[in-house]
């Protein structure tokens, strides 16, 4: 039974510069799918950054798909969508588990996710937990990833990467030759 507590939520950062994220979903269930992804779109769109949506099978190619996303393309953060419903074997434990430890070990990395994964005992807590109009775990997961992505830029150095800047760093040919891809 869910209790009465009144929880904080944190206002949603501005930027500067625009902010792009992608949200990664995985629509084994749906209409639970539909409406996380329909609170995390909200979101993003009330903080004035912008997003696109790739689908994988399962919540177990969520963080594969961000990880190959983060290495080939150019989104600042990301927000990982799906649902485990709790059924009569240890694959629950697994898919849990396993998406989750996947999420984390990205975001030790420094990638900036927001999770929705939710993980549940049955249909009626999904469809709470997806509800645009209730607490929409989608729109949590988008703000958090908002959340880390101003933090990132905050600490970030100048010029962002690891310390080197694009202008230091010949991409093919001699100095009379392209600087860049």
């Amino acid at each position: 039974m869910a209790s009465e507590e009144q929880h904080h939520t944190l206002a949603l950062p501005r930027f500067e510069r625009p902010v792009k994220l992608l949200i990664v979903v995985a629509p084994y269930y749906k209409a639970i799918a539909e409406g996380l992804l329909a609170g995390a779109r909200a979101e993003i769109a009330r903080a004035g950054a912008r997003s696109d949506v790739a689908e994988v099978p399962g919540a177990l190619e969520i963080p594969a798909a961000i990880a190959i996303a983060h290495r080939q393309s150019n989104f600042d953060g990301f927000v990982a969508l799906g649902c485990v419903i709790r059924g009569e074997t240890t694959h629950y434990d697994t898919v849990c588990n396993d998406s989750s430890r996947g999420l984390m070990l990205l975001g030790l990395r420094g990638l900036c996710i927001g999770n929705a994964i939710l993980t549940v005992e049955n249909m009626e807590q999904a469809v709470a937990r997806a509800d645009p109009s209730g607490m929409n775990k989608g729109a949590g997961a988008a703000a958090a990833a908002l959340h880390l992505v101003a933090l990132s830029r905050r600490w970030g150095r100048p010029g962002g990467g690891a310390g080197v800047s694009p202008e230091q760093i010949l991409i093919a040919g001699d100095e009379e030759g392209p600087a860049s891809a």
